[in-house]
């Protein structure tokens, strides 16, 4: 959104981030915007859409596009999640690859290089070798040799995503990369995502946190109601679909113990990412085929057709 004084050499564009699951993404993103926009978690393909978070860089206005981790699907769900994370890349003026440094060029990585050039990429593709602090010197300039010889890269950083190491020079050259043009959202706004969505995001981040194995993956959430009251606070009520009658009991937890947890820790984060008090009410229902339902990727933010095997 252009204002009267904005300056006219301004920069706006969007900027993929890709990977495979657990490459850092998610953490970059959030480090870049300066806020949390993202799940981060020590689980993979936790990303499920296309989160936008916007950070600002000198004139410019950077939009980055948080994609699912890029991995061999298996699922309907799995399969969404790749093509959303291709769809971001075709889309975007700049596209950054992340490579976690202690795992190198796994054959994973090797996949999606390969793809890069069946996809013939024309935005410049920047490597981003991510975790730095888990190598030493030597082997990041090995890796960062053998990867610049697999792809022609516009760029190399090394960065810690955690830290902030090395993520101000990637924004700068990010900033003076994208292509001159008006700001594409008003200065204020950090993320592309309805509150909604952003607020089923958090709780199902808690949820994944708190539960182990299969289940984070057999459940979605999704905010039903979101009503807004005259003192400024808000009643959110969400529901948790998870795809097993015996997943239900473990989301709530021995006399309703994990899901009270959840919720403490879902309503804490929406009221300081709001900065307004927030009444959280959580419902879990049984729905065996959510993961067949078209409705459901439409919450998320996926296309259903895009799971057809």
């Amino acid at each position: 959104m252009k204002t009267e004084d904005q300056p006219t050499d301004t920069r706006a564009g969007f900027v993929a981030l890709i990977g495979e699951p657990n490459a850092g993404k998610s953490t970059l993103l959030n480090r870049m915007v300066g806020a949390k926009v993202s799940i981060v978690t020590h689980k993979v393909q936790t990303t499920r859409a296309r989160i936008r978070g916007i950070a600002i860089e000198a004139k410019a206005q950077i939009v980055f596009v948080d994609t699912p981790g890029i991995f061999r699907p298996r699922r309907r769900l799995d399969r969404s999640m790749v093509a959303a994370a291709w769809g971001g890349a075709s889309d975007a003026d700049i596209v950054c690859l992340l490579v976690e440094a202690h795992r190198g060029l796994t054959p994973g990585v090797r996949a999606i290089i390969d793809a890069l050039k069946e996809h013939k990429v024309s935005a410049p593709v920047a490597l981003v070798i991510n975790k730095i602090d888990r190598v030493k010197a030597e082997a990041l300039l090995a890796l960062s040799a053998e990867a610049n010889a697999e792809y022609p890269f516009a760029h190399t950083f090394m960065i810690s995503a955690e830290r902030g190491h090395g993520a101000a020079d990637l924004g700068e050259w990010l900033a003076q990369t994208l292509p001159l043009g008006p700001w594409l959202y008003p200065e204020d706004q950090i993320a592309d995502l309805p509150m909604r969505m952003i607020a089923a995001e958090i709780t199902r981040e808690k949820l994944t946190l708190r539960l182990h194995e299969e289940i984070p993956y057999q459940l979605t959430v999704e905010t039903e109601n979101w009503e807004e009251r005259k003192d400024g606070s808000a009643r959110i009520d969400q529901l948790i679909y998870v795809a097993r009658p015996g997943h239900k009991g473990i989301v709530l937890g021995k006399g309703g113990e994990t899901i009270k947890a959840v919720s403490t820790a879902a309503r804490a984060e929406l009221e300081e990412f709001t900065g307004r008090k927030i009444h959280l009410f959580l419902q879990v229902k049984v729905r065996e085929n959510w993961l067949d339902e078209a409705e459901r990727y439409n919450e998320m933010g996926l296309n259903f057709r895009d799971g057809d095997g």
